[in-house]
């Protein structure tokens, strides 16, 4: 099965996508992983992109389809991927059918994992990091054993600035704006499949579970 899974920071995409390739044996493919994997085998597209990289100017779309393509040939790809961080834009998304259909396949599902906003707020803006182990809690759902000290080595905890609340939603805004006229897209080509973020993680998964049993049948 070919799936793209979106979500706004904080949905809990990792946790789900990790669920996913377990159960269904299919990489996951996230853009970072993509451009890191053409850099080491320096492919030509991978050389291409580090230029920019470099430079910290973005990859221009052309390089980066590209690169999606190299990755989606590869052997463990034939039976299905779950695609994460791209496509970002309609661009990408329209040279993503292109390339899709030059290669045989098309798209199941976009999985969107959808929580409200003033939970991820509270999600995002709860974290704690330990400053010398690196170490992450969360002051509701994952605490440390004394309030503000570090299980491991007793350091104070601390809250990064882009944890802090100005931040944190305007990071949000800003995810919206991007990813909405994507879910319309897609939401308009079929393909869009919104599932309730906002519940135990186990259950989460039993959701997008059922929809994809549903499309292996």
């Amino acid at each position: 099965m070919n799936l793209i899974l979106m979500g706004l920071p904080g949905a809990g995409k990792g946790t789900q996508a990790e669920k996913i390739v377990d159960k269904y044996q299919i990489p996951h493919i996230s853009t970072g992983d993509m451009f890191r994997l053409a850099i080491k085998e320096g492919t030509e597209l991978g050389k291409q992109a580090k230029s920019y990289m470099d430079q910290g100017e973005l990859v221009p779309d052309e390089v980066t389809i590209g690169i999606v393509r190299e990755r989606l040939s590869k052997d463990d790809s034939q039976k299905g991927f779950l695609l994460d961080g791209f496509p970002r834009t309609i661009a990408q998304a329209e040279a993503l059918e292109n390339l899709l259909a030059d290669m045989g396949k098309s798209l199941d599902y976009v999985l969107h994992v959808e929580v409200p906003k003033d939970q991820l707020i509270e999600r995002l803006t709860g974290r704690r990091i330990c400053p010398t182990c690196g170490a992450t809690y969360h002051v509701q759902f994952n605490p440390p054993q004394v309030e503000g000290i570090c299980d491991r080595d007793g350091s104070a905890l601390i809250q990064r600035d882009d944890d802090k609340p100005d931040t944190v939603k305007k990071r949000l805004e800003v995810n919206v704006e991007q990813t909405q006229p994507m879910l319309d897209y897609y939401q308009e080509k079929g393909y869009l499949a919104e599932v309730n973020g906002d519940q135990d993680i186990d259950l989460v998964f039993r959701e997008i579970d059922e929809k994809l049993q549903n499309l292996s049948k």
